[in-house]
């Protein structure tokens, strides 16, 4: 009903991802130039943090549609699986055909497919998100595939998204030698004043309103207050 008041087209504010209404704020195109920097130099592991709602499965989504044909991926969605389950899932999302799931196989299987991607001279990212939900031994375990390597580069570049959990799971002297081994890190910050309204400007014009000014500065300034005591209760929290 209050699409066809407003003179909506469709759900400007909608809980699914849609691309159709993606919106990159600086804080946002910065994240996305670090993971580009990270997997073109071959830099091995890439962090990404950020609170809910920053936008960091998004980004995720979004650099993968920036990626070449020589870039290939695997993105794994679900961190609450078991060290088998982990693998087999990295090794089938790269599209990797299985004689059986033991896991020897398997690593012998994605080592072949890396180093046959080296040698077409293409480059493979794997991106888990959620990762502060992973438990040490899974970390370990990504750890020990970035030893997938040549003398000169990287095989396989790791990066790894969550929330700032993730960094003081990092600090544990159990996960020191992956922490050594993260080359990039970003922290994503919420969006600004300016960014929020930007944000809301940009779904609604997607969502069909043309020219007309369904929100004033006083309601913009409300969800910025909102959003920044929302932000400040997260971090004391923690």
């Amino acid at each position: 009903m209050y699409l066809r008041f407003y003179g909506l087209t469709e759900k400007p504010f909608s809980v699914t991802a849609d691309p159709n209404f993606l919106y990159l704020s600086r804080k946002h195109r910065e994240a996305i130039s670090h993971m580009q920097y990270g997997i073109e130099e071959r830099m091995g592991f890439l962090e990404i943090t950020g609170e809910i709602g920053t936008g960091k499965t998004t980004i995720c989504k979004a650099l993968l549609n920036t990626l070449d044909e020589h870039t290939k991926t695997a993105f794994i969605l679900n961190s609450n699986l078991s060290e088998n389950q982990l693998l087999q899932a990295i090794v089938e999302d790269f599209g990797i055909q299985l004689k059986n799931k033991n896991r020897l196989t398997m690593l012998n299987e994605l080592n072949r497919f890396l180093l046959e991607q080296i040698r077409r001279n293409n480059n493979v990212v794997l991106i888990v998100d959620e990762a502060q939900n992973l438990k040490p031994s899974l970390l370990e375990q990504i750890r020990l595939l970035s030893n997938l390597e040549t003398e000169k580069e990287k095989l396989l570049q790791i990066i790894l998204v969550g929330q700032p959990e993730l960094r003081e799971k990092l600090l544990s002297p159990d996960l020191a030698q992956l922490k050594q081994r993260i080359a990039v890190r970003y922290h994503m910050l919420p969006l600004d004043r300016d960014e929020i309204e930007a944000y809301i400007r940009h779904r609604l014009n997607i969502a069909g309103v043309k020219n007309r000014r369904l929100f004033d500065d006083a309601a913009f300034n409300e969800i910025f207050s909102f959003r920044s005591e929302e932000h400040t209760s997260e971090l004391q929290s923690h």
